[in-house]
């Protein structure tokens, strides 16, 4: 049994089960048009009530799994001038609120939630969670959405009411295709994203480079499509991965992808006693970044945290743990961009602002808390990933 500290099971299934791979992804098609359409309607957000003179919009609330949403430090400036054209594409794309919505309904009743809980708001309207803050859509892990695409034959008329919805939903994205380029690429719009330090371009499901390719009507994902779509999910994941090719072939993983909230780390514990190995997935590209769930706690600094209990874990002593140090390429960029990591780890000094010093720097202090907390000597493996490189970890767990 693997026990995944953060989800990839996906990037398994493209290098090493591919007919599983290719069964599943045509399910992705409504999760990538749902990050694509979610991120305009951020930007809508963000305009509304920079328009209406409101400085300070809510942020999503990310209780159900780890927060990975755009960091936020505000910056000074002008007034930021929004003319009649502005009012125009907020009129133009409030289309797409609803098919935010519909594609949340469609995704969610198949994962079997409560209808009620979905429409009970308006079209568009956030969910509030405890705290009153906007709630990003998830689905429990407990079902399964992707039978939505395994309909059996036998059943035509949810068929065809199913194929009827995926064309509407497709033909209203692509008649929006224009304006969500005009409002992504409108200079105004980014200095107002620039001015509130939000980089949507560092976080998962960021589609917004891509509409010319994803806003057609006959859109299909493609495999980078789904490695880098974004679905929230609650509770624990089983994934039984067949390996039909590489150091594994023959064998069958049981992978289970647990989330990294705080709120969820106690769902770890059952599957500690028969685990053979773990993969730790902590991205060095959070530095600047707090939890959701304490906005006092450094993301990068709870990795640390959370990297200590792991490896200082008797239970584990004899377990296999692979460290990722993952999102190197969203890191180069944050530093290309100008932000220097000394403002927000003030340990690391006056050491230079390029990624190999900064790469080098956090892996080095996961090393000393290895060495300093393993009940038991153990091996550092560790790896600089942007993308999960899977061959690296079927090589570590079958050697050759």
């Amino acid at each position: 049994m693997v026990l995944l500290l953060t989800p990839a099971p996906a990037d398994f299934q493209l290098a090493y089960c591919r007919d599983q791979w290719e069964a599943e992804r045509a399910s992705w098609r409504m999760v990538v048009q749902l990050n694509l359409v979610r991120g305009i309607n951020q930007i809508l957000d963000l305009l509304g009530e920079e328009m209406a003179g409101n400085t300070a919009p809510a942020l999503p609330d990310s209780d159900v799994s780890d927060d990975d949403g755009p960091s936020r430090v505000p910056r000074a400036g002008g007034p930021l001038h929004f003319s009649g054209k502005h009012r125009l594409l907020k009129l133009r794309l409030a289309p797409l609120r609803t098919v935010q919505r519909d594609l949340e309904i469609r995704i969610g009743i198949h994962a079997g939630g409560d209808i009620g809980d979905v429409i009970n708001s308006p079209p568009g309207s956030p969910v509030l969670g405890a705290t009153g803050r906007k709630q990003e859509f998830f689905v429990r892990s407990a079902t399964s959405w992707k039978q939505l695409h395994n309909r059996s034959n036998s059943d035509g008329t949810n068929a065809k009411m199913q194929d009827a919805q995926i064309r509407e939903t497709a033909d209203i994205i692509a008649g929006c295709a224009e304006d969500m380029k005009a409002i992504w690429h409108d200079p105004v719009v980014r200095e107002m994203l620039g001015r509130k330090g939000i980089r949507m371009e560092t976080t998962p499901g960021f589609f917004l480079n891509d509409i010319d390719r994803i806003a057609v009507r006959d859109y299909e994902p493609s495999n980078d499509d789904v490695v880098r779509a974004r679905l929230r999910t609650l509770g624990v994941q089983e994934h039984r991965i067949k390996f039909n090719k590489g150091p594994a072939s023959g064998s069958e993983w049981c992978i289970y992808d647990v989330g990294g909230s705080r709120t969820q780390r106690m769902a770890w514990y059952p599957y500690f006693d028969d685990c053979d190995a773990i993969i730790f997935l902590a991205p060095i590209s959070c530095f600047d970044e707090k939890l959701a769930e304490d906005r006092r706690i450094n993301r990068l600094e709870d990795s640390y945290l959370l990297w200590k209990a792991v490896v200082s874990a008797k239970l584990l002593a004899k377990t296999s743990i692979i460290l990722f140090l993952n999102k190197r390429d969203l890191l180069e960029e944050k530093l290309r961009s100008g932000v220097r990591i000394r403002d927000y780890v003030h340990s690391y000094g006056d050491k230079p602002n390029d990624v190999e010093t900064a790469v080098h720097y956090f892996q080095q202090h996961f090393r000393d808390i290895l060495r300093k907390h393993s009940p038991e000597p153990r091996p550092f493996r560790a790896h600089i990933t942007s993308v999960v490189v899977c061959d690296i970890i079927c090589t570590l767990y079958y050697p050759h």
